[in-house]
């Protein structure tokens, strides 16, 4: 029923998504466009997308009316998002995301998941207003210090982009936007589809670190629970397993799925679930002495890094030595963003309790299954879902700012 509400809520306004398919060879490179379908319409027109993604899907858009254009418009819920939304005030605005989004997949790839790990953190408190990038102050209480976002990493990549597009067009292009853009770029540039995305979402003025602590899903947590977590953002079983689809590229470390290899439930014995020889393969990573997280919070680390280069020197690396931990990807082809987590999950390889866990409801085993065999479909799927995140509760004119520094409201 969700799902049929998100289609419907897409329909009404005036969005008309196509998949299209493609061979690998007609994808080019990120400064051309490929073609977006068209439909004959007086008031409409056709949207040319970018696409850079490694796998061949896209998705094009049509759309109504636009930006200095007169339409009816009596959309509440997206206010003022346009599609292409700084093609007047910043037209080189995504352009900037996008470059600095390669130049980090080119020098610092650990960093791409860290960014879509970050618009979910965002998004999925109080919606996708660049509350998780401001810093503590004595007026704020910081996302980034609630236990489930301690791990968090990326904020350099985002102040970057900003500091660039502040050159470009000051006090222009929100964090909010560059957030939810470089998450977008983040996920083609890791394999995965590229999609549409609305901007002129403003930046909010506060931070809910205490939200943050207790809404955010937990590793540890049952399938219920984690349903739960997904329905009170409106998200359905089928979109929870998408979005949970992300986790197939990054790092976790040991202290977060440890309590499955050696004391499952005070049993002093491993997660039954868990296949022998991963079981053996996650004990070779993680010995029984090393420390044990107890919070039980959220905290999926990415490939650690020693420090930052002079790109991002505005930052501090959290450690160059990190705890051990176990590739989310397992050797998986960046072609197959995705699909190997979910054939993981059928072989009883997958790394966190609450993954594992989606194998025990009817719903959420289902899907599981048609992605493992559908690699189009989950990327279709994935791209609807990181769309829905990217609108949650924005702030558009006339509430909200844009902020001068993404770390300040100021």
């Amino acid at each position: 029923m969700a799902g049929m509400m998100n289609c419907g809520r897409f329909m009404r306004h005036s969005i008309v998504l196509v998949l299209v398919l493609l061979f690998k060879a007609q994808y080019h490179n990120p400064s051309s466009s490929s073609s977006a379908s068209s439909c004959s319409s007086s008031h409409s027109r056709s949207v040319p997308l970018d696409s850079f993604s490694n796998y061949p899907v896209s998705l094009s858009v049509k759309i109504n009316g636009g930006v200095g254009e007169d339409d009816d418009d009596d959309d509440d819920e997206f206010g003022s998002l346009q599609y292409d939304y700084y093609r007047n005030s910043c037209p080189k605005a995504e352009r900037i995301v996008r470059s600095t989004m390669q130049h980090i997949h080119r020098t610092k790839p650990y960093l791409i998941p860290a960014i879509i790990r970050l618009v979910f953190h965002d998004c999925f408190i109080q919606g996708c207003d660049a509350s998780v990038l401001l810093d503590d102050d004595d007026y704020i209480d910081s996302e980034k210090e609630a236990p489930p976002n301690g791990s968090l990493k990326g904020f350099d990549v985002i102040e970057t982009i900003k500091s660039k597009l502040e050159e470009a067009c000051p006090r222009i292009v929100s964090c909010a936007d560059i957030l939810v853009l470089a998450a977008r770029d983040s996920v083609a540039l890791a394999g995965g589809p590229f999609y549409p995305l609305y901007t002129g979402r403003r930046d909010g003025s506060n931070s809910y670190a205490d939200i943050a602590t207790y809404e955010l899903p937990s590793p540890y947590s049952d399938l219920s629970h984690t349903l739960n977590s997904f329905k009170a953002k409106g998200f359905d079983e089928r979109e929870m397993v998408t979005l949970l689809g992300a986790h197939s590229i990054g790092e976790i470390h040991c202290e977060f799925f440890k309590n499955r290899l050696y004391n499952f439930s005070g049993t002093n014995e491993p997660d039954p679930s868990i296949e022998v020889e991963f079981l053996n393969l996650l004990k070779s990573k993680c010995s029984a002495s090393s420390p044990s997280s107890t919070s039980g919070y959220t905290s999926h680390r990415t490939l650690s890094s020693t420090a930052f280069d002079s790109t991002f020197s505005n930052g501090s690396p959290s450690s160059s030595v990190e705890e051990p931990g176990i590739t989310m990807d397992l050797e998986q082809p960046q072609s197959d963003f995705g699909i190997t987590y979910y054939r993981n999950l059928l072989q009883g390889r997958g790394i966190l309790y609450a993954d594992q866990q989606l194998l025990e409801g009817e719903v959420t085993r289902y899907w599981i299954k048609e992605y493992a065999l559908d690699s189009t479909l989950f990327h279709k799927h994935f791209a609807l879902a990181m769309m829905k995140l990217s609108d949650l509760h924005i702030l558009t004119p006339p509430m909200g700012n844009i902020r001068l520094n993404c770390s300040k409201v100021a």
